[in-house]
């Protein structure tokens, strides 16, 4: 008789699944509830721990003038034929000549310029409008041709070359907008609600950082700017290079207002000749391999520098023919009368050599950059270009790239407090005008902060006592794999000592491991073929050597991390066959790397490895009595620039109560871009819910012994302090919304808990150059001054600097003390860190959609005009199992 997964008994606790509970799928939608919730504050600090001297990347800052008033006006920029102008670097020139004529007019106030419609002044401008004249020169000389167009004259092209010399006139209006008092942060500081928001005030106080940095010509991306300086440049291949600048902005904290500044690093192209970015980003040594079409795409709206004439272009496209034979007509110069005024086709080669003087080495057999207009082509040979510096490049990495950036990219400690101190050093903050008028002035050292270390967390492991994490022994519960095989997709790798030396590890850690009922290796003839038609070759050769399907197939990749092999292999095996699969890819094998595979092994086969000791006790605070389940959300959305990718919402939830260390996942496309999960709660036509909540809650019911969750911590991965109050009216009222559908009257009592990885706090030991230990907890100094937030470093940094999880408490009905949150929260990171953050399986599901032609898709959900392909469920056979450990 088949085995129902789910039906064991763990110390005492049944887990046979009941009957489903009576569900009412005809509920109006006017029975369900709504409750509103707003974020609480904090009422205590934690107080368990080591005590420990830190110090933390905030530079206190003195009180801001409570007299002083930023006052907000609205800008306006057109040009002479009355068109809008919205560049951002023209209008900070336009701003710059503005106070450098109208000073007087502006009653000598400095300006504070956003680079778009904002305009800040300390204190009121003389009028509440302003209509100026502002000329300024050589506005346009970057869009200067400087080269042969194929629709126009060469004389035509002079006479746009001496107007684009020429001077350019501007209208600007400025008109009064709203004001803006600095008290306003002094009563944040203080913990109080006022009636205007201190976060337009910070924002006029960051604005200010920008400027400084626009003013020293560095490349802006938010609140983070970067130096054309090569000392600050890494080379990470494919012709990008990753640039280390900083990040600053001004934070309310419980001990005042500070200046948060930290290292940053952003992706730039790699500056130089246009022909040595197109080698290295197509990882070819020859022109002749260059692939053109794919360079058009990478090269357009890109700027490059025209050595000949010493002019920034925009790169609109490529030529059609290479320029020995791409044509463009041209009038006959006065000195040859006899044909002055006759238009004739000369190639674009030709022009540069007889008319410029320039001898082409290798550029007249490639196409010629054009640097026109969609229908004024103004052609340029590529080897007289090179890459503007400091161009954003905003696509994903590869996994080489990304290895190695953060290879190149490490800073330990005490490296990253030297480059923020001598940063806040050499940019001299305190000099600025505005901030002096504002009566701020910044500290030179880092912020001492005292943290606590919390004690690590016993696991409950095999043929053992309780053991800390690092000290494996055996698994508390092994599973037993019988029939099982290896597949090698043309990696260097001997399959048959990876069997041995696993089977030969799992013996080690309790798991018995029967040898490999078949090692298929794939044709070499099928390495160039697509990764879906790969993996449907691997399959039918399995078929052909198997009657029945096995029950664990380890894959053997041909790359580390990302191979192309990965989607298609992953849907392949828990869509269409319901396989438990374990992708690997070894550089070395030895008994470290063994475990950690074997240990996300017996967790996808229902083993458990651990569990926390006061889990296996069933002694965990607040949760040990009362039926809790806890759910981790995340949404992951495609590449930066691809609007036209569905973002992916995953959902985990806890099952088998009171056991917390047992997840179920559920995940849903929806719009691209859409941080908020929509699909929480998601009503049909016939009364029934087919929402990610109803799907877990059902599943918590199953596998608790008939207990319905009377309490419900949810943790929320990947949204900013302006989307806390969306997490709550959101998706809180779309849970809340699922769990009435079900039939229940009394909701469960929420714990919400955002979780930020993506800040730019980090804590140093005031007295040594490592990193923090494992468990450091802040509370106090640097937090929040009002609302309930900590810091906690779970685990140690063992290369370059650790950055803490900044943890926010936006709802606790449950009713936790600091000290029981933030121990199960350090306790939760050891029990497997994917389990508590929905992050790693959104990235992974979403691999699925990478290969997904829109027939392949289950179905496809209309939103707007967009259809949204949907991801297909899960085989029945893995879809309780842990199959994203």
């Amino acid at each position: 008789m088949e085995k129902v997964p789910g039906t064991e008994e763990i110390d005492g606790i049944p887990t046979l699944p009941p009957p489903l509970p009576n569900i009412s799928p005809n509920l109006e939608p006017q029975q369900l509830v709504s409750a509103k919730y707003s974020i609480i504050s904090r009422c205590e600090v934690g107080t368990t721990g080591r005590h420990i001297q830190l110090l933390a990347n905030h530079f206190e800052v003195s009180k801001p003038d409570p007299d002083a008033i930023f006052f907000q006006y609205s800008v306006s920029i057109t040009s002479e034929d009355k068109r809008t102008i919205e560049s951002k670097g023209i209008g900070r020139k336009l701003i710059d000549r503005l106070y450098q004529t109208y000073s007087s007019e502006l009653a000598g106030k400095n300006l504070v310029y956003d680079g778009e419609k904002s305009l800040y002044t300390v204190g009121p401008l003389p009028h509440n409008k302003f209509d100026f004249t502002v000329v300024l020169e050589d506005s346009f000389a970057k869009r200067d041709n400087g080269s042969p167009g194929a629709s126009k004259s060469s004389s035509e092209a002079t006479k746009r070359s001496k107007h684009s010399f020429q001077s350019k006139t501007f209208k600007l209006e400025i008109s009064y907008a709203a004001k803006i008092p600095l008290h306003s942060i002094s009563l944040a500081i203080r913990g109080v609600e006022a009636d205007y928001s201190a976060q337009d005030a910070l924002r006029v106080l960051d604005i200010i950082l920008r400027q400084q940095a626009a003013n020293r010509g560095c490349l802006l991306v938010r609140q983070s700017f970067f130096h054309d300086d090569s000392r600050n440049f890494t080379e990470v291949g494919g012709g990008v290079t990753g640039v280390r600048g900083f990040h600053s902005s001004f934070r309310p904290t419980k001990g005042g207002l500070s200046l948060n500044m930290d290292v940053s690093t952003t992706m730039i192209l790699t500056p130089g000749p246009v022909i040595d970015f197109l080698l290295a980003n197509q990882n070819v040594k020859e022109t002749r391999n260059i692939d053109w079409a794919k360079a058009k795409r990478m090269l357009r709206n890109l700027r490059v520098l025209a050595r000949h004439r010493n002019m920034e272009l925009k790169i609109i496209g490529l030529s059609e023919k290479p320029c020995n034979r791409q044509f463009f007509s041209m009038k006959v110069k006065n000195n040859d009368s006899a044909n002055e005024g006759q238009t004739v086709d000369i190639t674009v080669h030709e022009y540069f050599v007889k008319h410029c003087g320039i001898e082409l080495e290798y550029s007249a057999f490639l196409p010629c950059l054009d640097v026109g207009k969609p229908k004024r082509p103004n052609y340029l040979p590529l080897e007289l270009c090179s890459l503007v510096p400091l161009q954003r490049y905003t696509k994903a990495l590869s996994s080489v790239q990304r290895a190695s950036l953060v290879e190149k990219s490490r800073q330990k400690p005490q490296e990253r407090i030297l480059s923020l101190t001598d940063a806040i050093k050499k940019y001299r903050y305190d000099d600025d005008p505005v901030l002096k008028a504002c009566g701020i002035s910044i500290e030179k050292q880092l912020t001492h902060v005292e943290g606590r270390v919390l004690e690590t967390p016993k696991l409950k492991v095999g043929k053992s006592d309780d053991c800390i994490p690092s000290q494996w022994k055996t698994l508390l519960k092994p599973t037993r794999i019988e029939s099982w095989l290896v597949v090698n997709f043309s990696a260097r790798c001997d399959i048959s000592r990876v069997s041995r030396e696993l089977i030969n590890c799992g013996r080690n850690k309790g798991i018995h491991i029967e040898r490999p009922h078949t090692l298929a290796e794939e044709d070499p003839h099928l390495r160039r073929a697509t990764p879906g038609a790969r993996v449907e070759k691997m399959f039918e050769q399995l078929q052909a050597k198997l009657k029945d399907a096995p029950d664990f197939i380890l894959c053997v990749l041909p790359e580390r991390k990302n191979s192309d092999i990965y989607g298609p292999w992953k849907k392949k095996c828990l869509i269409d066959f319901g396989i438990v699969t374990q992708c690997i890819s070894p550089s070395k094998i030895n008994d470290q790397y063994l475990t950690n595979v074997l240990l996300k092994i017996n967790s996808k086969l229902g083993g458990i490895n651990s569990l926390l000791a006061i889990e296996h006790s069933n002694n965990v605070p607040l949760i040990k009595d009362t039926p809790t389940m806890i759910l981790g959300m995340d949404v992951s959305h495609g590449s930066p620039g691809r609007s036209d990718i569905p973002s992916i919402a995953a959902v985990v939830g806890s099952r088998r109560w009171p056991l917390i260390s047992r997840y179920r996942a559920s995940v849903r496309t929806q719009s691209p871009k859409v941080e908020m999960i929509d699909a929480l709660y998601k009503p049909k036509a016939d009364g029934t819910d087919d929402g990610i909540i109803q799907e877990l809650l059902v599943d918590f019911y199953q596998t608790s012994n008939g207990r319905k969750p009377t309490q419900i911590i949810v943790f929320r991965d990947g949204v900013s302090e302006s989307q806390f109050n969306q997490v709550l009216n959101i998706e809180l009222d779309q849970i809340i919304k699922a769990y009435q559908h079900l039939g229940e009257k009394d909701i469960p009592k929420l714990t919400v808990i955002v979780a930020q990885k993506n800040h730019h706090t980090k804590l140093f030991q005031a007295s040594g150059p490592e990193n923090v230990p494992p468990g450091t907890v802040v509370d106090t100094k640097i937090v929040h001054p009002r609302n309930f937030d900590f810091y906690l470093c779970a685990h140690a940094g063992m290369i370059g600097t650790s950055r803490p999880a900044h943890y926010h408490v936006l709802v606790d009905e449950i009713g936790f003390s600091a000290d029981d949150l933030q121990n199960l929260i350090h306790s939760l990171s050891y029990v497997y860190q994917r389990s508590t953050t929905a992050t790693s399986i959104a990235a992974q599901m979403a691999q699925f959609m990478k290969f997904d032609d829109s027939s392949d898709a289950s179905s496809v959900t209309s939103v707007g005009n967009a259809p949204i392909p949907e991801l297909p469920r899960l085989h029945e056979n893995v879809e309780g199992s842990m199959f994203f450990c």
